[in-house]
């Protein structure tokens, strides 16, 4: 069937989405989390169990996904999920979370985090000096880095994907060098016998733990972004399952092995005191350069993720847009390269006007968290709803474990917005604020839509 000038192409294979998978996922996190998580419990056995907990989570939200996405292979992912199961509304009330929080300041964080980053590098130094008008050098970057990815993502969607695959492979080489680096320290340097190490200050009990899993979830985060790209997927019935399953599973192997890396060669106490123990642990191993090499392994990671949330983004205004629920505009595909040109762009103008105010736009990225849960949530529960209303062997991918597993992700979604609410209780009234909004803004624009 030859694609109308309203449709995107399916143009990306079951490699392009695990890559996405992979790449948004890792970002600075790994190297950072590993501080926090033993700061919180103490040992490392307890770092592991926890990984493992956060790892098995995050899988199961894959695995539920999975089902949901291989049956409604839809622009927008959770937005289209929402719509069908709750109605227009719940739809429209998801895409406004992400259009004007979560997304943005997301995006927006994230081009911050490569600024710092090779801000590190000497060829970079002067992103802290001041260009004009009271702007950052480094402001200046990140802003033209959302602009060369937007255009990226507007000039070819395969094309976005295969920079986001090669920059994915890339990312996971580097994690491996970092690793057998490591490793190969010997006991001048490091040994196995820093796993029996204890960090004294340490909250541990319940608290340390949820403290620690919280961080390791933030590090596992981003798995669910592949779904809105569900209706540029070829065959997507298999390659979702595979791309949410495989890509989690990868993840969830690579961050184990970063982590055994960094302990073998630095002990508890040590972890848990510095800010980059990833770069600690190279610096004692292999000097400057060895730090350098992580540097270059997180700017890299960090590129990944920001190109593969960008792309993804995008689709959730558009789908809302086509669906009549939004702008009509933001439905628009450009007739020459058969992308989201609109909807890409705006996403960029909302980004770069957060990146303009930045050392205040970090307080709007811990808005998204209540509502990102909370949908993570809501997006879960439609299996429940779904598999009532669709005819018996009719879904080309079942999760195992139905209905346990699907309850227990949304039961650790319940936990962690119970633990954002308490730790950010004023960030996150004014999230849900925002959310709410949403319900006279739908209303109105209906009236309009009917009128």
């Amino acid at each position: 069937m030859k694609e109308t000038q309203s449709e995107l192409p399916r143009v990306l294979n079951v490699s392009h989405a695990t890559a996405i998978v992979v790449g948004i996922i890792i970002g600075s996190g790994i190297f950072l989390v590993p501080r926090e998580m033993m700061a919180a419990v103490g040992s490392s056995s307890m770092v592991y169990v926890v990984w493992i907990v956060g790892g098995l989570l995050s899988l199961f939200g894959a695995m539920t996904y999975a089902e949901i996405a291989a049956a409604r292979p839809k622009y927008g992912g959770e937005y289209a999920f929402l719509r069908e199961a709750y109605g227009d509304q719940m739809g429209f009330l998801y895409m406004w979370t992400q259009i004007t929080v979560a997304k943005p300041a997301s995006l927006a964080t994230v081009a911050s985090g490569l600024t710092r980053v090779l801000a590190t590098f000497t060829i970079f130094s002067t992103f802290s000096q001041p260009a004009f008008a009271g702007l950052l050098w480094g402001q200046l970057f990140a802003i033209c880095v959302t602009w060369l990815i937007t255009l990226l993502n507007i000039v070819g969607t395969r094309r976005s994907a295969n920079v986001q695959l090669v920059l994915t492979w890339l990312k996971g080489l580097l994690i491996l060098v970092i690793a057998g680096f490591c490793f190969s320290a010997g006991s001048a340097h490091g040994g196995w016998h820093n796993f029996a190490t204890d960090f004294v200050g340490a909250k541990r009990g319940f608290s340390g733990f949820m403290v620690a899993l919280v961080a390791a979830l933030w590090a596992y985060d981003g798995w669910s972004d592949v779904t809105t790209m569900a209706g540029e997927v070829e065959r997507p019935q298999r390659s979702m399952p595979i791309a949410l399953i495989a890509g989690v599973a990868i993840v969830g192997a690579l961050y184990m092995i970063t982590n055994a890396a960094i302990q073998y060669v630095l002990p508890a106490g040590v972890i848990a005191s510095v800010d980059r123990p990833a770069a600690d642990a190279m610096r004692l191993v292999a000097g400057h350069w060895g730090a350098t090499l992580v540097s270059l392994g997180m700017a890299v990671s960090i590129a990944a993720t920001f190109v593969g949330s960008s792309l993804s983004g995008a689709r959730v205004p558009f789908a809302a847009a086509r669906d009549g629920l939004f702008f009509k505009g933001l439905a628009h595909v450009h007739p020459r390269f058969h992308t989201p040109s609109t909807a890409l762009i705006l996403q960029a103008v909302l980004s770069s006007l957060l990146l303009l105010s930045i050392g205040r736009f970090q307080a709007l990225f811990s808005l998204a968290i209540f509502g990102e849960w909370l949908f993570y949530a809501m997006t879960s529960s439609t299996i429940f709803i779904f598999r009532r209303r669709d005819a018996p062997g009719s879904r080309p991918y079942s999760v195992w474990g139905y209905p346990f597993l699907p309850a227990l992700f949304i039961l650790a979604a319940i936990v962690l917005l119970v633990f954002s609410f308490a730790d950010q209780p004023r960030n996150s009234l004014i999230g849900s604020g925002i959310i709410l909004l949403g319900i006279p803004l739908h209303r109105f624009l209906q009236r309009r839509r009917t009128t």
